[in-house]
């Protein structure tokens, strides 16, 4: 798999949050995407998932046979973010297996060991809306890390995470590098410090 940015712009009404931004990834690389709040890194991680148009340039997804349309971009994606809701009424278990019907677990785990790896068995059959901020995080980002997809992207990842909640990311994620292309929007170096490349998002606006 491999990711093709170019030239990226986005504006709002007249206003532009960045233009001519480029990139090239391949199978198995690591990005982040940096900048200042307001900077447009969460906009342009969604504009390389496909869910927000760009106003300008052109992103293309492709393996070495052929282009794929922007249509199909999420099967191919595992996307976490503060601000993805979940479904409330489903609990934890119940969740985890409306999410195997569309994106299937890794190395065919189960639920039940979805459930381990994530920390959260002990709260397996509770909603989701009884669980803390940061229990909805890690169900998250777990969702994102232990499914079967090339592409993982993840926006501030550790938002909610206490202390124990931040080293389960970080040992979880530094197992993903070299296995998928892995992008993160951050402006805490803490998230994404094992990254092998930087985007700036300020330093490529005009």
């Amino acid at each position: 798999m491999k990711i093709v940015a170019e030239k990226i712009g986005k504006k709002y009404n007249k206003e532009w949050i960045f233009r001519n931004l480029s990139l090239v990834l391949q199978h198995n690389q690591s990005i982040a995407i940096t900048g200042a709040n307001g900077a447009g890194k969460s906009t342009f991680l969604q504009l390389l998932a496909g869910t927000t148009p760009a106003s300008e340039g052109k992103i293309t997804y492709k393996n070495d046979k052929l282009n794929f349309p922007a249509e199909e971009y999420y099967k191919y994606i595992s996307y976490a973010a503060p601000y993805l809701e979940l479904i409330e009424e489903m609990t934890i278990r119940e969740l985890a297996n409306f999410h195997k019907n569309f994106k299937p677990f890794s190395e065919n785990i189960s639920t039940e060991e979805f459930l381990q790896k994530i920390v959260l068995e002990h709260a397996a059959d509770k909603e989701i809306r009884q669980l803390s901020s940061g229990m909805k995080q890690r169900v998250k980002l777990g969702l994102a890390l232990f499914s079967r997809t090339p592409i993982v992207m993840l926006d501030e990842p550790t938002t909610n995470l206490d202390n124990k909640g931040i080293d389960w990311y970080l040992n979880e994620i530094n197992q993903q590098l070299n296995k998928r292309i892995i992008i993160i929007s951050s402006n805490q170096k803490h998230e994404y410090d094992f990254c092998e490349d930087i985007l700036k998002i300020q330093d490529s606006r005009s």
